[in-house]
């Protein structure tokens, strides 16, 4: 790979997949973003627009698309996957033969493979093999904040320190801050479960419960992800950062936040599908709190917020009875004796 001006390439063009494509592009690397919506690919290549995701913000004249997945990536040095996790496995499948022996595989995709729970690191390492440097671009990053170049913060983990360094070089710029780490699965979990906790607080500012309510969840909401964490072998410190409280903080009080959307809307008395017929684009929480919940029971871990917020979107109880059983808990210590030192 070429040390200055890596060939770029982004699979999915969707809102966070654009919005990379054109930092990278604004860097002055020679960026293809690949998508399957030929209209959307050509208003890219001609409007400098993607007028479905990010309408009415200008992306960089030498950012170039294209619907021909051997073609985006023939020459490619850089691949980085940005597709919803319920594509993830299939993109991957496409990308294995067409991917050039340089080419070190990245991606933003936040969430598990569906019905497996595997972490997106397992899935890309068990289809392109173990030789391919592979690394997860994560942290509180609305897409449409970074396309309008916003000061913006995200951190890139992977096992591989120079691949790590390669990708943050790709995207760090004026104002894109990005850190690195070598904490790949507890950066992947903090970017997943995140979803399913700015359900909850959603819900509560839905209902009006005030904002000591969304801090507590917020805060308890952390508890569950780093004993699950704790459970799966990852580092307290990656979720204390920006993959973990970062993100969690972003999507439970932004209102860009798809997963928070979908909460209000719950909290309000909606429906679940108008909810997401209206938010118009994938809601990873649905999925992901599935995923969280078994891996929370294999490990035998009491994960409330998580529980209740599967149950909720299941639609086996209402977003009130989900609080009162919340609030119905008995009293404890706020952390686990052993890490007290008990």
């Amino acid at each position: 790979m070429s040390d200055s001006h890596p060939r770029v390439v982004v699979l999915g063009a969707g809102s966070w997949g654009t919005a990379l494509a054109a930092q990278a592009a604004r860097n002055g690397l020679p960026t293809t973003l690949w998508g399957r919506d030929a209209a959307q690919v050509e208003a890219i290549n001609r409007d400098h627009e993607n007028p479905r995701y990010l309408a009415g913000v200008a992306l960089p004249e030498g950012l170039r698309a294209t619907t021909d997945l051997a073609e985006a990536v023939a020459d490619a040095e850089l691949v980085l996957v940005v597709v919803p996790s319920h594509a993830f496995t299939e993109t991957i499948q496409a990308l294995a033969p067409l991917r050039p022996q340089a080419a070190g595989v990245a991606w933003a995709t936040k969430g598990f493979e569906p019905g497996s729970g595997r972490f997106l690191h397992e899935v890309a390492q068990e289809l392109l093999g173990p030789d391919v440097p592979l690394a997860v671009v994560t942290g509180p990053s609305f897409a449409k904040e970074v396309a309008q170049g916003l000061p913006t913060a995200v951190t890139v983990h992977s096992t591989a320190e120079d691949f790590a360094q390669q990708v943050a070089e790709a995207l760090h710029g004026d104002s894109f801050r990005a850190y690195t780490g070598n904490d790949m699965l507890g950066a992947e979990l903090g970017g997943a479960m995140k979803n399913v906790l700015a359900v909850a607080t959603g819900v509560a500012d839905g209902m009006q419960l005030g904002l000591n309510a969304r801090a507590g969840l917020i805060t308890r909401g952390l508890n569950e992800m780093l004993r699950l964490n704790k459970a799966l072998g990852g580092r307290s410190e990656t979720l204390m950062g920006l993959s973990g409280l970062g993100d969690l903080v972003l999507t439970c009080t932004g209102d860009l936040s798809r997963n928070r959307r979908l909460g209000l809307a719950l909290g309000r008395g909606e429906k679940l599908a108008d909810a997401v017929a209206a938010i118009g684009q994938v809601v990873e929480s649905i999925q992901t709190a599935d995923e969280v919940m078994r891996l929370a029971t294999r490990h035998g871990l009491d994960l409330p917020i998580s529980a209740l917020v599967q149950r909720v979107l299941h639609e086996e109880i209402t977003p009130v009875e989900g609080v009162q059983m919340l609030l119905a808990r008995d009293q404890k210590p706020e952390f686990p004796s052993h890490w007290m030192g008990g």
